[in-house]
């Protein structure tokens, strides 16, 4: 009888025990709403999967009762799970799903930053690093292809200062302070230094740059005097599997012209790169004032480097950067070349020659690096009844070996360093010669102490032949509590040898400048820190936000001044110290297509002198960066760009005033080799000479005023890249 029963009751549950469902799906492209040709669905738990047809429908039978993950895959799109539970009710027709194209800044590669002598990641760092690279940098290429000023300028926190109102000559600000306290590398080279730094952000094409890196604050153990603000490092594509070919040409609506080029590409045992720009602008006054906002210019730019793979450990690269430009600026009919009555211009010819030579030999637990730049830098500045010019000949060379172990990284080095300087024109008295050598030593460890610790301890020991021995310490902690919330809170010492090449020193064209003293003078030495903060969070799974706050503070004392004594000037050292503190906070959304980059930067910059205590002029001591950007599936950008800055203290003692700056831009794809791009900058046509003057006196002896703010006004530029 119990035989029988128990045979009925399997009869009666066999349908509900065996029943097999169908999984039934078309999986179609989120923009197009056309099928997807081969997508995937797959059932981890169950180890089925099905791929999906010409018409974009897939099926998988055989799928027991139950609740189930299914993911939803196709080459180049975001991946996708759903949810599906069987059995589904009766009379629903199978769902169509749709993919969205992946965004390239959420499958970017690992980035490595070369600046902290590191090979750690970005994100193992414990020194605060900011980089720009991938979508950010094409961004910037495309705005100003011909030089990297707006690629600096449009970041928290870095401001580009106008030292000419008629050549457009440029440094850096980093944090509120002076340009000639902020190094500017090329990998990791010092290339742009005195006298050959005054010109360097309006002579540097960024096509063939793979990335961009910035460390703020005092940064002197890292590279040695000269990096209390901050440093710069420009690194450049180096051959990969795939062969590079890439050509740009821009034209803009105050008829300057960029076409550049650049070539990488692989042997076997040889690789090559090789960059070449030509540039060209034409005398452009939009202010009717009769004196040219952006000068009349050609610029020649060649960088060929071979690469030597030795073998699986070693590797050699060397090139060399040429770099020749005719820059002239000053009244807008003579550079036209219409005759004129006692004009005013300022000319500026420039010749750039430096070599490169790496070697690197890769240990089974280590790496040795050679590193060595030979630099000759002529420049000639003319302008009415003076002309200065000079030579500078500097060279570095660097031996450096990186231990790893498990837990930490060991890094040793000595590096030497030597600049001359040799006048050939200007004022009558003494010139402005020197020669001088500093010699290095380095070490620095970077220690995994627990799971979320990390600590980067380093210190550098500077002999310089006239002023001494410099002890340069620094320390970094990294604390990462959460997957969330990284921390990062770091400081040390710096220090900048006095020199006569400063902004204050361009704007007078170097003109009755008396040579430095050495035995009169002290070098500048700085202390700083920061404090780091950055929170990810997902909102939704489609809403993402990114944080980021800085807290920086950084004192020098000894600061070089530039002051009128009779019909000369002379630098002095006032007792007192220049400090800057303040904050900068980045956000950044990201949700679907969009992108919404929010900045603001507060710096607080004073000097203090002989009990007194006055702003720095030239600061903004507000500052926001806005981006909105709209990228569809890889082949189409459009962005909105705002940009506000505060008022201003100026040297005379008056107050600029508050603007803006907007601007848009936009790139789309042709096909798989061709893209188009169409920027209109600063489209509200802000100009100080619109709102404020830039000169006083007459158009033949024009006496300049500080440049706080654009003087060029609206500017429509576009143009092709061809990747082949």
């Amino acid at each position: 009888m119990k035989k029988h029963l128990l045979s009925a009751l399997l009869l009666c549950w066999a349908p509900l025990l065996f029943a097999q469902h169908t999984f039934q799906a078309t999986i179609q492209d989120h923009d197009a709403n056309t099928p997807l040709i081969g997508a995937t669905a797959y059932i981890k738990s169950l180890n089925k999967g099905a791929v999906s047809d010409e018409n974009g429908q897939l099926s998988i039978a055989n799928i027991p009762e139950g609740n189930y993950k299914i993911v939803l895959r196709f080459i180049g799109y975001e991946e996708l799970v759903v949810k599906v539970q069987f059995p589904s009710p009766e009379g629903i027709e199978p769902p169509v799903y749709h993919l969205e194209h992946e965004h390239e800044h959420e499958h970017m590669e690992e980035i490595v930053i070369s600046s902290t002598r590191s090979s750690r990641t970005i994100e193992d760092i414990p020194t605060r690093v900011e980089f720009i690279a991938g979508e950010e940098l094409t961004e910037k290429e495309n705005m100003k292809p011909g030089d990297i000023r707006t690629l600096l300028n449009e970041s928290t926190g870095i401001q580009a200062q106008q030292t000419s109102a008629t050549s457009y000559n440029s440094s850096i600000r980093i944090q509120g302070l002076d340009g000639k306290y902020t190094q500017l590398l090329r990998d990791g080279l010092p290339l742009y230094a005195g006298y050959s730094g005054g010109l360097s952000l309006m002579q540097v094409a960024p096509l063939d740059l793979k990335q961009v890196e910035v460390i703020k604050g005092a940064s002197s153990t890292l590279y040695g005097g000269g990096a209390i603000a901050g440093l710069v490092n420009l690194i450049t594509k180096i051959p990969e599997e795939e062969r590079t070919l890439n050509f740009m040409l821009n034209g803009t609506s105050a008829l300057g012209l960029d076409a550049s080029g650049f070539y990488a590409e692989k042997f076997g045992k040889i690789g090559v790169t090789l960059f070449s720009s030509y540039n060209i602008g034409s005398p452009y006054d939009p202010s009717d004032t009769g004196l040219t906002a952006i000068p009349k210019f050609n610029r020649f730019t060649l960088n060929p480097r071979l690469f030597f793979y030795l073998n699986e450990q070693t590797t050699v690269n060397a090139g060399v950067n040429i770099v020749a430009e005719d820059r002239l600026g000053g009244n807008l009919e003579y550079i036209k070349g219409n005759e004129v009555t006692d004009p005013y211009f300022e000319q500026n010819l420039t010749d750039r020659m430096s070599t490169q030579f790496q070697l690197t030999h890769n240990m089974e637990h280590g790496k040795l690096l050679i590193k060595n730049s030979f630099n000759f830098f002529e420049r000639r500045i003319n302008i009415p009844d003076f002309s200065f010019g000079g030579q500078q000949t500097s060279s570095f060379s660097e031996l450096s070996y990186l231990h790893l172990s498990s837990s930490s990284e060991w890094v040793l080095g000595a590096n030497l360093w030597t600049d001359q300087f040799e006048q050939t024109l200007g004022s009558d008295g003494d010139p402005l010669d020197f020669e001088q050598h500093t010699l290095s030593t380095f070490i620095q460890n970077t220690w995994n102490v627990a799971p979320k610790w990390t600590v980067e301890t380093g210190f550098r020991l500077d002999y310089q032949n006239e002023y001494g021995v410099f002890p340069l310490p620094r320390m970094s902690l990294l604390f990462e509590p959460t997957e969330a919330v990284t921390l990062r809170v770091g400081g040390g010492l710096g220090y900048k040898i006095p020199t006569v090449f400063s902004e204050d020193a361009e704007r007078l064209h170097f003109r009755n400048i008396l040579p430095i003293d050495p035995t009169q003078m002290e070098a500048e030495r700085s202390a700083g820190s920061n404090l780091d903060i950055n929170y990810k969070v997902s909102i939704t799974d489609e809403l993402t936000l990114s944080t980021n706050a800085l807290f920086f503070y950084t004192q020098i004392n000894n600061p070089l001044l530039l002051r009128s004594v009779g019909n000369a000037y002379t630098f002095q050292q006032p007792q007192g110290y220049i400090d800057t503190q303040g904050m900068e906070m980045n956000m950044k959304w990201s949700y679907h297509h969009f992108k919404l980059f929010m900045g603001y930067t507060f710096a607080d910059v004073h000097q203090h002198y002989e009990g007194t205590t006055t702003t720095m002029p030239l600061v903004a001591k507000h500052r926001l960066n806005n981006v909105l950007m709209y990228e569809r599936h890889g082949n189409f950008w459009v962005g909105l760009e705002g940009y506000y800055y505060s008022p201003q203290e100026l040297s005379d003692g008056t107050i600029g005033q508050s603007y803006w700056i907007v601007g848009l831009m936009t790139e789309k794809k042709i096909g798989e080799h061709f893209s188009v791009f169409l920027n209109f900058e600063n489209f509200l046509d802000t100009r100080q000479t619109a709102f404020d003057t830039i000169y006083t006196g007459s158009l033949s002896d024009p006496q300049f005023r500080d440049i706080y703010a654009p003087v060029d006004g609206f500017v429509m530029n576009g143009g092709l890249k061809w990747a082949l």
